[in-house]
């Protein structure tokens, strides 16, 4: 049970506040070198109908054979759901007449899918957390892709994604606004990504939305609801609920009714449009499918697939707090995407004392590394600089070789030029300098200097930072910053 609406979420209308009721139908493609019914391929960018078999063409006679590994990777989706699997599913047609449909049906799951109840906790910006029920995860074929745009007067047919395995995950109205919706989809794609059974590629079509929108005064019934189709990019589900939302509050302020109704979102002008009025489950004539028994494993089967799941996002973020020290929000950070932990974990194998340093290398994971990717305009995994060599910076401030500074600049030069840092540090002479008499040569030039500002720091001992300032950058950033806090409070008389 979610906790209320915050008044924060509520849209104020003209005539009062209303609440946003959204529910979301996730269709993720199934990680899979083959269909779900036959053995074409499923890569992404082939010519046109150069991935086609007989069956996905609807030739008279093909008979489809379910794929088992998609089967499998739907079960696993189920687990990291903490859904119910139901050992017994069966496959139904869903009868609609469309271009890009070539057996004129498409086979789906309906009554028995062989996904149940489950639920997401999702994290929030704002710190805290929402829990989304999973209504049920069924898989499907993709039907095909129409091109609008090759011909003037003509439609063509691209074949190529006809008959890939879906998985249609279905939420409960449990999602309030946009930005519960889009922290949803993030973390769905999330945990698919770790387990490796969708990409979640939405450029590519791999991860697409069918967004449930209604409003209604708060404490009141489910309004009608506007289902918003195929959209390829989180923040254009946000910008979809939150136009839709506004738009029917309005219609309703004025005194009219939503009709209930398929709608597109034009990203373009950040709107959605009537498509066509809303199909039921009735006008589809759902049967099952007679070339198809229906689909049974055993518990045993189940037990297995679980046993052998990776880590998931969820478990490993609790790890890295509770082993390493790190903030909920960075550890967040870390595990948000699949390959952003694993470079992290990485690091932490190639450190010395991970106990020790576990925190500071994630704050350069983090804010080095990912800042400078981003700057860069670069993946994690086209970084210049290798979880091996972070380690190895990690490792040098931890030992006290080089200070923060210097691992600053020791950074900047591998991202460019590369090399061990070890090396780095002894062939350009980066070693911090940790001898005291040296230091101290420093700090009582410094002072002798400065007596003005000697006199003001027992009145105001916030101005040893000025000191400690001065005395690193005298010494090129090279002297040990907790040996010269000491030396400064002792000769300062602090």
């Amino acid at each position: 049970m979610n906790a209320p609406v915050k008044p924060s979420q509520l849209i104020k209308g003209a005539t009062g506040d209303w609440e946003v009721v959204v529910g979301l139908e996730i269709h993720a493609q199934v990680s899979s070198n083959a269909k779900l019914f036959s053995g074409a391929a499923t890569q992404f960018g082939g010519a046109p109908n150069t991935q086609v078999s007989l069956v996905d063409a609807a030739m008279p006679g093909m008979l489809p054979v379910i794929n088992e590994e998609c089967v499998r990777q739907a079960i696993r989706t189920g687990l990291g759901l903490n859904a119910k699997i139901n050992l017994r599913s069966v496959f139904d047609r869903k009868n609609y007449f469309y271009p890009d449909l070539p057996q004129g049906y498409q086979i789906s799951q309906y009554q028995s899918p062989v996904v149940g109840e489950g639920e997401v906790v999702v994290d929030l910006p704002d710190g805290g957390s929402v829990t989304v029920g999973i209504e049920r995860l069924h898989l499907e074929q993709d039907p095909a892709k129409m091109l609008h745009d090759k011909l003037p007067s003509q439609s063509l047919i691209d074949l190529n994604r006809c008959g890939i395995a879906l998985m249609e995950i279905v939420s409960k109205p449990d999602i309030r606004d946009a930005e519960q919706a889009m922290a949803y989809v993030a973390k769905l794609r999330s945990i698919m990504r770790f387990l490796g059974t969708c990409d979640g590629d939405m450029e590519k079509g791999s991860l697409r939305a069918d967004v449930n929108v209604s409003v209604r005064r708060p404490g009141e019934p489910f309004g009608t609801r506007c289902e918003i189709k195929n959209i390829n990019s989180i923040r254009f589900i946000g910008q979809a609920i939150e136009y839709e939302a506004r738009r029917q509050i309005g219609i309703l302020e004025d005194g009219g009714k939503i009709d209930q109704e398929t709608r597109l979102f034009d990203a373009d002008k950040g709107e959605t449009r009537s498509m066509r009025s809303k199909e039921e489950a009735h006008d589809y004539r759902y049967f099952p499918d007679p070339d198809l028994l229906p689909l049974e494993f055993s518990q045993a089967y189940v037990d297995e697939l679980k046993a052998a799941l990776p880590e998931l996002p969820d478990a490993k973020k609790a790890r890295f707090i509770g082993d390493f020290g790190l903030s909920a929000d960075d550890a967040g950070v870390l595990v948000s995407e699949r390959e952003s932990a694993e470079f992290y974990e990485a690091v932490l194998a190639g450190l010395t004392d991970k106990a020790r340093d576990g925190k500071l290398a994630a704050n350069w994971v983090i804010n080095e590394l990912f800042g400078r990717l981003n700057k860069d305009g670069l993946s994690i995994s086209a970084s210049p600089v290798s979880a091996a060599q972070l380690a190895a910076i990690v490792d040098l401030i931890g030992e006290g070789t080089i200070s923060g500074k210097i691992a600053k600049e020791l950074f900047e030069i591998v991202w460019v030029e590369g090399g061990d840092p070890r090396v780095l540090v002894e062939q350009r002479g980066l070693k911090q300098v940790t001898d005291l008499s040296a230091i101290e040569k420093v700090v009582d030039e410094i002072v002798a200097n400065n007596p003005d500002k000697v006199a003001q720091v027992a009145a105001k001992p916030a101005m040893l930072g000025w000191f400690v300032g001065q005395v690193m950058k005298s010494s090129g950033g090279k002297a040990n910053p907790q040996a010269v806090n000491d030396l400064l409070k002792r000769k300062l008389g602090l």
